[in-house]
């Protein structure tokens, strides 16, 4: 079924539903398994797409496919930052970045997707190491973000990130069929 709202394609996978509890190890290798997977299937997606079609806003008044590509990486080394404060630091405060102003930066009009693929890719193997190290203990240690006024668990911190990729991955493949490209 094809979205029909905003909502729909905004949010082509609903929201992000982040547990209260800690995940157990199965869990925690699924999100993990997806963190890993998503440079190959963003690059798949992408695959083949002209320069119009980068250009193209995945929704009206959206971001276009390529804004999407580079927000990829810009969001994940965030992320990874994140968990490395995390796990140094005691419910360290992380500094919310304006994510909409950076999608704006000449960079991302500049520089070819291949590039922000190849750091999204080197980055997730840097990541997904780090994940597949930590211990259970390592997973409830936490971040305070100002921006949502919540602390996260670092398991928390990989369900939302673990979405955050297939809901990007979403506004690529379901624009592309949209479009029949």
């Amino acid at each position: 079924m094809e979205p029909t709202s905003d909502l729909d394609l905004r949010f082509p996978i609903g929201q992000p539903a982040l547990p209260d509890e800690p995940l157990d190890r199965g869990a925690r290798t699924a999100y993990m398994a997806q963190i890993a997977t998503l440079p190959d299937l963003i690059r798949t997606a992408v695959l083949g797409l002209s320069p119009e079609q980068l250009s193209t806003p995945y929704r009206p008044g959206g971001w276009t496919v390529r804004q999407v590509i580079h927000h990829l990486p810009d969001s994940h080394l965030n992320s990874y930052t994140r968990f490395k404060l995390a796990l140094t630091e005691d419910n360290p405060t992380v500094r919310p970045y304006e994510e909409q102003l950076w999608a704006e930066l000449p960079d991302n009009e500049a520089t070819p997707v291949a590039v922000s693929l190849a750091l999204l890719e080197a980055l997730h193997i840097r990541w997904v190491k780090l994940l597949r190290n930590l211990t259970d203990a390592q997973w409830t240690r936490t971040f305070y973000h100002p921006g949502s006024q919540r602390t996260f668990t670092l398991d928390q911190a990989l369900v939302l990130y673990a979405w955050h990729g297939r809901h990007h991955l979403a506004h690529i493949t379901e624009l592309r069929k949209r479009q029949q490209w």
